[in-house]
C-alpha cells in the first residue's frame, strides 16, 4: 500500500497525521512525506534561505523516524496559491508517488497555506489519471482517496474516523521533536508548547472515540460508486 501525505508546512503533517503514518509504516505500507512550502518566514533572526534549509533538514529528520520518503516542494511560505504551475507540480508529485491514499489539510483549516494545500489536491484528484495532462512522471491508474486531517485545534472539524495512536504517540512526539527550530519560535511568539499541544488534541480526540490517544479524519468528496442492483423478495 502507497501513503501520501501533504502538509503545507514543515511541522504541519507531525502536529496532524504522525501517529497515522507511523503505523501505516509499521504495517510495511510505503509512506511519502510531502512539503509544499519551505517555512522561510519561521524565525525572528534568521534570514529566509537560512531558517529554510534549516526546516528542510528537521522535516526530512521527522521523516527518517519512521522510513518515509521525503518529498520538498519549496514553494515560498505564506504564499502558496492555486495555479497552473503549482497544480502540475502537485500533480506531478501525486504521479511519482502513485498513493493509494493521500493524507492533507482541510480546506476549513485556518491558515490559507493549508487550505490551498487540500484544495489543490482535490482538484487535481481525477486528472491524475487524465493521459492528456502531460507531467514528467506517468499518469496513475486509478484515482487516490483523499482523506483530510483534523484542523489545528479541531476548529469546525467533525470526525468521521479516528485512528488510535496510543501505541505510537511517543514515535508522534520524536516525530515532532525533530522541529527544534519551531519549537523555539513558538514558544517566544505565541507561548506555545509544542508537546502539550499534541497532548492536549490527542487526548481530546481519543477521548471522543475510547482510547487515550487519536488522531481523527475525513473523506474527502467522492464520485458515487456504482453498485449491482439488488432483487427485493
Amino acid at each position: 500500500m502507497r501513503v501520501l501525505a501533504v502538509g503545507a508546512h514543515p511541522d504541519d503533517l507531525e502536529i496532524l497525521c504522525a501517529g497515522t503514518l507511523a503505523r501505516y509504516a509499521a504495517q510495511g505500507a510505503q509512506v511519502t512525506m510531502a512539503v509544499a512550502t519551505n517555512g522561510e518566514v519561521g524565525s525572528p533572526t534568521l534570514s529566509k534561505k537560512e531558517i529554510a534549509e534549516i526546516r528542510r533538514q528537521e522535516a526530512a529528520a521527522a521523516a527518517a523516524v519512521i522510513g518515509a520518503e521525503f518529498i520538498w516542494m519549496d514553494y515560498p511560505d505564506e504564499f502558496l496559491f492555486s495555479n497552473q504551475e503549482t497544480r502540475l507540480n502537485f500533480l506531478n508529485v501525486v504521479r511519482r508517488v502513485r498513493p493509494d491514499v493521500i493524507l492533507t489539510h482541510s480546506p476549513v483549516d485556518y491558515h490559507p497555506d493549508h487550505r490551498t494545500t487540500g484544495q489543490i489536491l482535490w482538484d487535481i484528484r481525477v486528472m491524475t489519471t487524465v493521459p492528456n495532462i502531460v507531467t514528467e512522471a506517468k499518469p496513475c491508474t486509478k484515482i487516490p482517496e483523499i482523506y483530510y486531517c483534523d484542523t489545528v485545534a479541531g476548529i469546525d472539524f467533525t470526525p468521521q474516523y479516528y485512528v488510535d495512536v496510543s501505541a505510537v504517540f511517543e514515535i508522534k512526539k520524536q516525530m515532532l521533536g525533530c522541529h527544534k527550530s519551531q519549537s523555539v519560535w513558538l514558544q517566544n511568539q505565541y507561548d506555545m508548547s509544542y508537546l502539550e499541544f499534541i497532548e492536549y488534541t490527542g487526548r481530546y480526540r481519543g477521548l471522543q472515540c475510547g482510547v487515550k490517544y487519536a488522531e481523527c479524519y475525513q473523506l474527502s468528496p467522492t464520485w458515487p460508486k456504482r453498485f449491482e442492483p439488488v432483487l427485493l423478495p
